[in-house]
């Protein structure tokens, strides 16, 4: 596949689209060929599959920028209910980069954080193209302890390329912020659930994903550095782009094996972007089935469970 090339699965989706088309042709004709259809999307299905297996880790970096592809507030949007959203760091101001409050995850109130792009260049300035400032990580570390007294679970959903990189948040201590953040979720008591649906960049993300249990879209990345600014560090050009995706190990695969991340979530065919409904529905349900499981545990052994979980990471054993 062309690495310059976005929608890689194009011929695959019109494929689909066809084997759909004859089915309700056949539907309103009365015709029977169930058993021919059957095969036709078991063949699409084992196409479906070899396609997902080929991507390189460029081109889900590209898939996870994808203009159309989801942001978590549609997310909080299709799969939360009764949310309400509070405001504020409470010493400097509210910023819009990152949106939380109490929500309804089908019978279970939960405190739900998210980082937020926007739709438009408008909201793209305004939210700095999804990347938080300080006041932002603050206003999550409050609503985090706010969710501690009321004992309520915290949900966390995150795509954002970093921390911002401005003069602002040089100026307000940006570092110090998500430093704050790092060290305070580790004392929570409660669930933390954590989830990339995008991009997952550096620091930026840690801030917000210091969690029980880390998912992560089957097309999202997670990373310490951009594949453009290893590519810049390292080699010094643009053209190595792709060959620092690579060497990140940045893909879900790769973060699961390493054991960074808990779960990878599937996403439909072509990428969230393709149906972004059930993709939707296909986190709520991972969110509702992993929530389950750390509800039952004490709030001792989640707090124990987490600190240990970060810990292990990185450790290398030696033959």
């Amino acid at each position: 596949m062309a690495e310059g090339k976005l929608d890689f699965a194009e011929p695959i989706l019109e494929l689909v689209h066809r084997a759909e088309a004859l089915r309700r042709h056949a539907s309103q004709r009365n015709l029977r060929i169930e058993r021919e259809l059957d095969e036709l999307f078991q063949r699409i299905e084992g196409v479906e599959e070899r396609y997902q297996s080929s991507l390189t880790p460029w081109q889900k970096v590209r898939l996870a920028r994808h203009p159309m592809r989801p942001h978590p507030q549609y997310f909080c949007r299709m799969i939360f209910t009764d949310f309400l959203e509070l405001h504020g760091d409470r010493r400097y101001g509210d910023d819009w980069a990152v949106g939380g409050g109490f929500a309804m995850l089908g019978k279970q109130p939960v405190m739900v954080i998210f980082t937020r792009k926007g739709h438009n260049l408008e909201q793209y300035l305004i939210n700095h193209f999804g990347c938080p400032e300080p006041e932002g990580y603050r206003k999550a570390l409050r609503l985090m302890k706010l969710a501690e007294k009321a004992q309520c679970p915290i949900v966390t959903i995150v795509d954002t390329p970093g921390a911002y990189p401005g003069i602002s948040g040089g100026e307000r201590h940006i570092g110090e912020a998500i430093a704050v953040n790092l060290r305070e979720m580790f004392r929570l008591t409660v669930p933390i659930l954590c989830v990339i649906t995008g991009e997952g960049g550096s620091g930026g993300a840690l801030g917000l994903a210091i969690g029980n249990r880390v998912l992560m879209l089957s097309n999202a990345y997670y990373s310490a550095i951009t594949p453009e600014g290893c590519a810049a560090i390292l080699w010094r050009s643009e053209e190595k782009t792709a060959e620092a995706a690579k060497a990140l190990k940045l893909t879900a695969d790769d973060l699961l094996k390493l054991k960074v991340i808990d779960e990878i979530i599937q996403e439909p065919l072509g990428g969230a972007h393709c149906n972004p409904g059930e993709a939707a529905a296909i986190l709520k349900n991972a969110l509702i089935r992993n929530l389950k499981l750390l509800c039952k545990k004490s709030p001792s052994r989640l707090k124990d469970e987490r600190y240990r979980r970060f810990r292990e990471m990185g450790v290398v054993k030696e033959k």
